[in-house]
């Protein structure tokens, strides 16, 4: 068998909480023979993050690496790792600090990769949460009403597909296309799959690697995450026009109409029954999420669906006034260089 040549990417901003389980649970059942390095890249965390990781690169993981982001976004410091240490390297696999990881993901990711000849290896998240508001948000996000329906939420289906949670890529590829846009703060992942697949790579989503994915612990942040989710899809969809799906544009359509129905009532009464039939949808959800969990948090779904909802398309008409964008063509693809190569994703 040919030898593991994997570069792992952390990003990380005040993970203190989490990151050590993580590098720890991504250690497990590799290889004996794998080349692997692990580079957590990080934006100037102050909860103490950056110690964490160097007491275990001094004291267990000498395979480990820290490296400071100045431009504090995630997808700057995947690119910025991948310049720096990438050229040895024939796979890169990103993670995030705040998820759960199965033991020997690397290494059944690799396999993925080989198996099904794929340049790119995605995955499904779980949700998880561990109060009633986070389980309640958790359990919404992977039902259609959450999500829409995408295969990587939650999904069990295999397969190539558009886009889907970013864990491998083929050095090549990634470097190939560019790597991340670093203007992109949010939708980086998908806005990356447009340029490799325009590019000829191929793109497989493993249902039998799956990663949990801590929900988040307010409603207020919840609202701040998936405004930032629809401002950058609303970039990613005018940089790429051909990648706006049915269950991304319902979101903001629903929104415009039922602010429209709110306000002309007073006048035409029977437009309420489109908000009100969301507003059952919502509840129903609620309902059926109580009868399989068992649980009263499930009555917090329709909140947290709601959130998701209208924050996702707020920022959607956010970003599509504030940023301007022109469509990406293949003579924009501009590959990324990796420090001591010539040719950038040679591998």
């Amino acid at each position: 068998m040919e030898k593991m040549q994997v570069l792992v990417v952390i990003p990380t901003l005040n993970e203190a909480e989490h990151i050590e389980a993580t590098i720890v649970a991504l250690h497990q059942a590799i290889p004996d023979k794998a080349d692997i390095l692990f580079v957590v890249v990080d934006g100037g965390s102050t909860d103490g993050t950056q110690a964490i990781v160097q007491q275990l690169k001094d004291c267990n993981f000498p395979n480990l690496r820290l490296l400071h982001n100045p431009k504090r976004l995630q997808s700057a410091a995947v690119n910025l790792a991948v310049r720096q240490f990438g050229a040895p390297y024939k796979v890169l696999v990103r993670c995030d600090a705040h998820s759960v990881y199965p033991p020997g993901f690397i290494r059944d990711l690799v396999a993925s990769l080989d198996e099904h000849v794929a340049d790119a290896v995605v995955v499904p998240m779980d949700s998880i949460g561990d109060t009633p508001l986070r389980k309640a948000i958790a359990w919404v996000s992977d039902t259609p009403v959450g999500s829409g329906g995408s295969a990587h939420r939650g999904g069990r289906q295999s397969g190539f597909v558009d886009h889907g949670h970013h864990a491998a890529f083929r050095m090549a590829s990634f470097c190939r296309a560019g790597g991340y846009d670093e203007s992109f703060s949010h939708n980086e992942d998908a806005e990356l799959d447009c340029r490799q697949r325009a590019l000829g790579s191929r793109i497989f989503l493993d249902a039998n690697i799956r990663i949990g994915y801590y929900a988040r612990p307010t409603l207020r942040s919840l609202w701040k995450q998936y405004s930032a989710y629809g401002s950058g899809r609303s970039r990613t969809v005018r940089r790429h026009p051909g990648s706006l799906r049915a269950r991304q544009l319902a979101v903001p359509v629903h929104v415009a109409l039922s602010t429209g129905a709110l306000v002309a009532a007073p006048w035409v009464p029977w437009l309420l029954a489109w908000p009100l039939l969301y507003l059952a949808v919502l509840l129903g959800t609620s309902a059926a999420l109580g009868i399989k969990h068992r649980n009263l948090a499930a009555a917090l779904a329709a909140p947290a669906a709601f959130v998701m909802h209208t924050a996702w398309a707020i920022g959607f008409f956010r970003g599509m006034l504030a940023f301007r964008e022109e469509a990406w063509t293949e003579k924009n693809a501009e590959p990324l260089a990796l420090s001591g190569s010539s040719v950038a994703g040679g591998a």
